[in-house]
């Protein structure tokens, strides 16, 4: 074993000292150990705003949290494809953090955008792991600059929130490495950061944060030397995670598992040595992170908002355009749609982030050379149109030359926790699109949300603008835009199907309770549409301008490709240079096309430019699963180069030397994947590529009835209106009945919470996630409830719950003792007689009761006991 960094001060801790610090202290902050002058840090969420809650912690972002800027969402900063952009964001998150005394942000978030209805997309950069890989990489290197840390997630293969704590991703090994691992390789290798975050599934069969399969590439193959810890409330089984080498649970389990890691000391399960070296890796992280004390930090806000703003700018996807963009200063335009008022700009959920600022359109418009006559609101933000909303805005259309729709999805639409039902805009807002159209308006439509959507009108439209969820400068960004102060440059960080039914994962989309199937292995995306000439409405990395841009002169070399760009509009502008990459008559499935390099360049009118795009270690590897390494296969691949990724000025080709060692598939085996007509594979197929058989992924009932379940931690709560014992289906009852209420008086924000944080929970994680509320015994009463055994259930909830009062008050006496131990006063300390009075009680009680919970014993004894041990509580 490698000599430990902190060697001398791990050996002056105790065992239980250790343990201490493998679990967080409450919500946020970890464990401090003062005599050894080790200090507590602060992690907070930020993956685009630092969310330094204010009041009470919770995950869910219901308490207000501390000012902080509001940056673009991943989804909408991959659309600007500027990694220097993205570093700069980077660097002023980690000055906030630093201000706010953070010292770890929980960001970026970088899972593959596998289908479009995931609720959390707007939290992900895209549905290609380059792309996702470099932006967040550059991210981390910015928040670090600041000595934060910043913390990858969620790893790995989390592409859905329903049922997110309990769905095993089932997935090939090539897919595996190929997709979801690329783009944290990438962000590991090149951004260095000190964190990263398990994911709460299961993958293959094993949970993320005890998956040796998973820590093995990250810490053997990437090198990856910093802290792992768990997503909130996502440790299933800590001793198994810290022998996979999964380091800090959070949040504070209140002492369950601290001792779960003494016992397995203790009795040998886990080596004390193996304890060391994740203490090792969590104390370099305390310490890396600690603020300097000789040094003054500083955080400019109004600065920040500016980059917000350009930020947003460079993220705007500007999908059509017949004209009419750059609006004219002296046309009467109108604006109509209600977000112009009620702006949304971010996702909902642990990202949610209080802005420093944030305008609505309408109270900017006013700054800007636009003839504005007039607003309406259009529709309300329900699904069923609005007929006098829309009459309104039809009258008011009327009166001017242009209309600026404002339109998109809400924040019940996508949110933490939750997945989308549809791929859908809201009838209301379909309808009032139609009704403009039929009035024969010129329409400027302005469309905010995190993913891609349906977009039946796109081509009877004047203008499209896809401002996605671009943070709190996303109006003045779109208004830049709209007069024209600013040449929109982003580019689609996902492809936009014709409708969801074209997407590759339609048919293994939440097909499964309890698992996720990745059928479609490599073919992801634009994969997917180009393997298959399945034509979309707007491919991966598209985007119009206001200018145009001409390539030529490409020269190709063994280490890359070098070409020209020329702005040959008469404003400047910024164009994404992309290449694709395919390889001729290859021995194993492939898409026809795969980005691996791409660069920004910014060109005034008339301005040429030499681009490079270097060749690196992704651009001809694939993983080999028969030699289980990452070889190239020898041929000559075809480069493709332009401005998205089925629109390609140059075209060239280089030859490689191949190391194939093996040909890993069997074609007869496996045909479809070779066709890449994926949408249907029979399950011998599927097993084939697995190289195992599927799970079984649906509840496993015990009656012939299919009404019942045996009800354990991996129960979740919406799965207990299966349970033996009324008490869970009563439970169950009484949540889904609180969340149609909620939705039926139109409190839908509620009604979400109440999905996001409990209606998919496991019953773990009502212990892991409380803080100490439930506690794991506790929890094993419940579960007994929940199978049918009403008072030995209630009998050991009640037992356990006195048993922890015990040891708390015991805590407390020590703390007291500790502190009052230098007291010259001969006085006796009032408060410590009576907490030692009621110690005492408490355990001439306690040795009352019969501590074995599962013996037999009467309906009568076990009713008398339980009362007496609920009336004494």
């Amino acid at each position: 074993m490698p000599k430990l960094q902190y060697e001398n001060i791990i050996k002056q801790m105790t065992l239980e000292e250790k343990a201490s610090l493998m679990s967080g202290k409450n919500f946020w902050e970890t464990q401090e150990i003062n005599r050894l002058n080790i200090p507590f840090i602060f992690l907070a969420d930020g993956p685009h705003g630092i969310r330094r809650q204010i009041a009470s912690a919770d995950h869910l972002g219901l308490n207000e949290s501390t000012k902080a800027t509001c940056f673009p969402t991943a989804s909408a900063l991959a659309s600007s494809w500027n990694i220097e952009l993205a570093n700069r964001v980077g660097i002023a998150l980690g000055q906030e953090a630093r201000y706010q005394d953070v010292n770890v942000l929980l960001g970026p978030g970088l899972n593959i955008k596998r289908n479009v209805l995931c609720g959390r997309n707007f939290e992900y950069f895209s549905e290609d792991p380059y792309l996702a890989g470099k932006m967040a990489a550059n991210i981390v290197n910015g928040v670090q600059q600041s000595g934060v840390s910043a913390c990858l997630k969620h790893f790995a293969c989390n592409s859905q929130e329903l049922r997110r704590m309990n769905i095993d991703s089932i997935v090939d090994e090539r897919a595996l490495r190929e997709i979801y691992l690329t783009n944290f390789e990438i962000a590991v290798k090149e951004g260095k950061p000190n964190c990263i975050m398990s994911s709460y599934n299961p993958v293959n069969g094993t949970y993320t944060n005890e998956n040796k399969h998973l820590t093995d590439i990250l810490r053997n193959e990437w090198g990856y030397k910093g802290v792992m810890v768990t997503d909130w409330g996502g440790s299933n089984d800590h001793i198994q995670g810290i022998l996979a080498g999964n380091d800090l649970e959070m949040p504070t389990t209140d002492g369950d598992t601290k001792k779960e890691i003494i016992k397995a000391v203790n009795d040998g399960t886990l080596k004390e040595e193996d304890l060391d070296r994740n203490i090792d890796r969590i104390l370099d992280l305390v310490f890396k992170t600690q603020k300097d004390k000789n040094k003054t930090y500083k955080c400019d806000l109004e600065a920040n908002h500016k980059l917000a703003v350009e930020a947003a700018e460079e993220s705007i996807v500007l999908l059509e355009n017949d004209g009419i963009l750059p609006l004219k200063p002296n046309k009467k335009v109108c604006v109509i749609g209600k977000f112009a008022e009620q702006i949304r700009y971010q996702g909902a959920g642990s990202s949610k982030v209080n802005s420093y600022k944030a305008d609505n359109l309408l109270n900017l418009i006013p700054n800007y050379e636009i003839n504005f006559v007039g607003y309406s609101k259009g529709f309300d933000f329900k699904n069923k149109a609005n007929d006098g909303a829309i009459k309104k805005a039809i009258t008011l259309a009327n009166e001017s030359d242009s209309v600026i729709l404002m339109i998109g999805l809400d924040e019940l639409s996508e949110a933490e926790g939750i997945d989308r039902d549809s791929m859908k805009l809201p009838e209301s807002q379909l309808k009032l699109v139609d009704e403009l159209i039929k009035a024969n308006k010129k329409l400027v439509v302005c469309l905010c949300s995190g993913s891609a959507v349906e977009l039946p009108f796109a081509n009877k439209v004047n203008a499209l603008l896809h401002y996605h969820l671009t943070g709190q400068g996303a109006m003045e960004a779109l208004l830049n835009v709209l007069t024209g102060k600013v040449n929109p440059s982003g580019k689609l960080s996902e492809s936009y199907p014709f409708k969801y039914e074209d997407n590759p994962t339609v048919n293994y989309f939440h097909k499964k309770l309890n698992t996720a199937e990745y059928r479609e292995s490599i073919y992801v995306g634009y994969r997917y549409y180009g393997k298959n000439d399945i034509p979309v409405r707007y491919p991966f990395g598209y985007g119009k301008s206001y200018t145009e841009f001409r390539y030529t002169a490409l020269a190709v070399r063994q280490t890359g490709v070098s070409f020209k760009v020329t702005n040959i509009g008469e404003v400047p502008g910024k164009e994404v240079c992309q290449l694709y990459v395919s390889l001729s008559g290859s021995r194993i499935f492939r898409a026809n096309k795969e980005l691996k390099g791409f660069v920004k360049v910014s060109l005034e009118p008339g301005e040429t430019k030499e681009v490079t795009i270097p060749f690196d270690e992704y651009t001809f590897r694939f993983f080999n699963v028969k030699s289980n390494q990452w070889e190239i296969e020898g041929g000559t691949y075809y480069l493709y180069i332009g401005g998205s990724s089925n629109s390609f000025e140059l075209k060239g080709s280089v030859k490689q030397v191949g190391n194939l060692s093996v040909i890993p598939y069997d074609p007869g085996k496996v045909h479809s994947y070779f066709d890449g007509i994926i949408n249907n594979i029979p399950n011998n197929q599927f097993e084939a590529l697995l190289g195992r058989e599927i799970p079984n992924g649906d509840i496993q009932f015990i009656n012939k009835k299919k009404t019942r379940i045996n009800v354990d931690i991996y129960t979740t709560i919406e799965q207990l209106r299966y349970a033996k014992g009324w008490t869970g289906r009563l439970f169950s009852c009484a949540i889904r009945f609180a969340i149609w209420f909620m939705k039926k008086i139109g409190k839908g924000k509620t009604a979400n919470t109440l999905i996001m944080g409990v209606y998919n929970l496991p019953l773990r994680g009502l212990s892991r996630m409380s803080g100490g509320a439930i506690h794991w015994e506790q929890l094993m009463g419940l579960i007994m409830m929940f199978n049918g055994h009403f008072f030995k259930g209630f009998h050991k909830f009640c037992k356990e719950g006195r048993i922890i009062k015990k040891e708390r008050r015991a805590l407390k006496k020590a703390q007291k003792e500790e502190t009052n131990k230098n007291n010259t006063s001969e006085e006796p300390v009032k408060e410590e007689i009576k907490l030692e009075n009621e110690v005492i009680e408490t355990t001439i009680k306690e040795n009352k009761v019969n501590p074995e919970i599962n013996q037999e014993i009467t309906p009568t004894e076990e009713v008398n006991e339980t009362v007496e041990e609920f009336t004494e509580e």
